[in-house]
C-alpha cells in the first residue's frame, strides 16, 4: 500500500510538473503519505513518507535525478521530514485515541451487561428468599396447630433461621469477603452458630478443598450446614457435654461430592427413621438436599454421622 501510494503520488507530481511553476516538490506526496497513515496505520505511513521523500529528492530537488546534498535540498528536506513527521505523530495519536475510545466502549458495555445481569440475579435472589420464607413459616404453621405455646415457639424458630439466613447472606454478598475460602467461610459460620447458642464446650473442625461453589449453590449449602450442626447442638450434648463436630467434604466422582456432618455426641436413636420423623429441621434439611440434586443419610451409633451426597459444582469455562 505504501508502495503503492508513493508510485501514485510520484506520477501524478510528474504529470502536472510542466504546468506548476518552480517549488512544490512535495505537492502530491504529502496527501499520500497522510491518506496512507490514515488508512493503513503508522508502519506503512513511515514506509510511504521516506519512499516519498526519496522520489521527491531524487526527481525534483536540484539538482535532478542525483542524490546530491545541497544546502537547499538539505532545507527542503528537514521541511518535508518535519511536515510529514508532525502529520504522522498526530494521525497515530488520533488512531490510538479511537482505540481506548474503543476499549472503553467495550469495558463500559461489559459494565452494562455485568450490572443488568447482577439485577436479574439479585431479583431471582429475592424471590427464592421469599419462597423459602414463606415455605418455612407454613411448615412451623402446620408445627404449632391450635396450640398457642405452640405457636409462639414455632414464631421464635422462625426468628431464629431467618436471622440466620440474614446472617449467611451478610457473609456472601459482602465484597470483601467474595473470595473467601469456602473452609474458612463455614468454619466462622460454625463459630457463630456456637457463639449464637452457649455451647462453649464444643468444637467445630472444617476440612473442605480448594473448591468453589456458585452463591445460589453455597447458599444452599450453607443453610443446610445451619440445619444440621444446630440440630447436633440441640440434641447430641446435653447437659453442656463437651464435643466435636467435624464437617468435611470430599470428591466421591468426577461429577458427586459428598458432604459429611459428624458429631460424637451420644448419637440417634436406633428406631430412627427419617421417612417417618416429624422433625421441622429434618424437612428443611431434606428439602434443602434436593436442591442441590442430594440426597441425605444418617448413621448413629458413636455419635451421629449425616452424609449428603449431590452433584458437583460445573467448572467454570
Amino acid at each position: 500500500m505504501a508502495f503503492g501510494a508513493t508510485v501514485a503520488a510520484l506520477a501524478l507530481r510528474l504529470a502536472v510538473d510542466d504546468v506548476l511553476p518552480p517549488g512544490f516538490p512535495y505537492l502530491t506526496f504529502f496527501p499520500a503519505v497522510i491518506l496512507t497513515t490514515f488508512f493503513c496505520g503508522l508502519r506503512p505511513g513511515i514506509t510511504c513518507a521516506v519512499l516519498s521523500g526519496l522520489s521527491a529528492w531524487y526527481f525534483f530537488l536540484p539538482p535532478s535525478q542525483t542524490f546530491v546534498l545541497t544546502a537547499q535540498s538539505a532545507l527542503a528536506l528537514a521541511f518535508y521530514v518535519f511536515i510529514v513527521g508532525v502529520d504522522i505523530a498526530l494521525i497515530h495519536i488520533m488512531h490510538m485515541a479511537s482505540a481506548r475510545l474503543r476499549q472503553e466502549r467495550a469495558v463500559t458495555a461489559g459494565l452494562y451487561e455485568q450490572q443488568r445481569t447482577m439485577f436479574q440475579e439479585l431479583q431471582h435472589r429475592v424471590a427464592n428468599n421469599m419462597q423459602f420464607v414463606a415455605a418455612l413459616l407454613t411448615l412451623q404453621k402446620r408445627r404449632a396447630g391450635a396450640d398457642p405455646q405452640a405457636a409462639l415457639a414455632a414464631l421464635d424458630e422462625a426468628r431464629v433461621r431467618l436471622e440466620t439466613i440474614s446472617r449467611i447472606h451478610r457473609r456472601l454478598y459482602d465484597p470483601d469477603r467474595i473470595n473467601l475460602p469456602i473452609g474458612q467461610y463455614l468454619q466462622e459460620l460454625c463459630s457463630d452458630l456456637l457463639d449464637a447458642t452457649g455451647a462453649r464446650n464444643i468444637v467445630c473442625l472444617v476440612d473442605v478443598p480448594p473448591v468453589r461453589f456458585d452463591l445460589t449453590r453455597l447458599t444452599t449449602l450453607s443453610l443446610l450446614v445451619v440445619e444440621v450442626v444446630t440440630n447436633a447442638l440441640k440434641h447430641a450434648f446435653p447437659d453442656g457435654a463437651r464435643g466435636t463436630i467435624t464437617i468435611r467434604l470430599e470428591t466421591a466422582a468426577p461429577e458427586r461430592m459428598v458432604l459429611t456432618i459428624a458429631d460424637d455426641g451420644r448419637g440417634i436413636p436406633a428406631d430412627f427413621n427419617p421417612e417417618t420423623s416429624r422433625s421441622l429441621g429434618l424437612r428443611i434439611a431434606q428439602g434443602l438436599a434436593a436442591q442441590l440434586d442430594g440426597t441425605l443419610t444418617y448413621a448413629g451409633g458413636t455419635g451421629t454421622r449425616v452424609t449428603l451426597d449431590f452433584a458437583a459444582p460445573v467448572p467454570a469455562a
